[in-house]
C-alpha cells in the first residue's frame, strides 16, 4: 500500500508540472494581445519617422538613383544590367526591382522617346522596365 501511494505521489509530480507548463502556454497562445494591423501601422510610422529624422535612405532609393543617373549618362541598358547585377549580389532588393525596372522605363522614355526607349527592353525583373515605358507615354 505505501509502494502504491509513493509510485501515485511520483507520478502526479512528474505529470503536473507538465501538465502546467502545457496549459499556461495554449492560454498565451491564444489571448489576442494586439490586432496585426495596429502593430504593423506602429511599426512602420515609427521606422519612417526615424528615416525621417536621420535622413537615411532606404538601399533600393540609392540604388534607383544611382541607376537613373547612370540611364542619363550612358544608356537604359547599361542600367538594366547593372540592375541585374545588384539583384543577384544583393537578394533582399529583388522585391523593389520592379520598381526601379519600372522607374527606369519612365526616365527613358524622358531621355530618349517612347520608340527608343523600348528598343532598350530587357526581361530584367519581368517587364518592368517596359511597363514603365507604356506608362511614361
Amino acid at each position: 500500500m505505501k509502494q502504491a501511494a509513493r509510485r501515485i505521489g511520483r507520478t502526479i509530480a512528474f505529470v503536473l508540472p507538465v501538465v502546467l507548463v502545457l496549459s499556461g502556454t495554449l492560454a498565451v497562445a491564444t489571448v489576442p494581445w494586439a490586432s496585426p494591423s495596429t502593430d504593423a501601422r506602429m511599426l512602420s510610422a515609427s521606422a519612417e519617422s526615424a528615416a525621417a529624422k536621420s535622413g537615411a535612405r532606404a538601399p533600393q532609393e540609392v540604388l534607383r538613383d544611382r541607376l537613373i543617373a547612370e540611364l542619363q549618362e550612358k544608356d537604359p541598358g547599361a542600367a538594366l544590367t547593372q540592375l541585374q547585377r545588384e539583384v543577384h549580389a544583393r537578394p533582399s532588393l529583388a522585391r523593389h526591382c520592379v520598381g526601379i525596372a519600372r522607374a527606369l522605363g519612365e526616365a527613358a522614355v524622358a531621355k530618349y522617346g517612347v520608340a527608343r526607349a523600348q528598343s532598350f527592353s530587357r526581361p530584367v525583373c519581368d517587364t518592368a522596365f517596359a511597363s514603365g515605358v507604356v506608362t511614361a507615354q
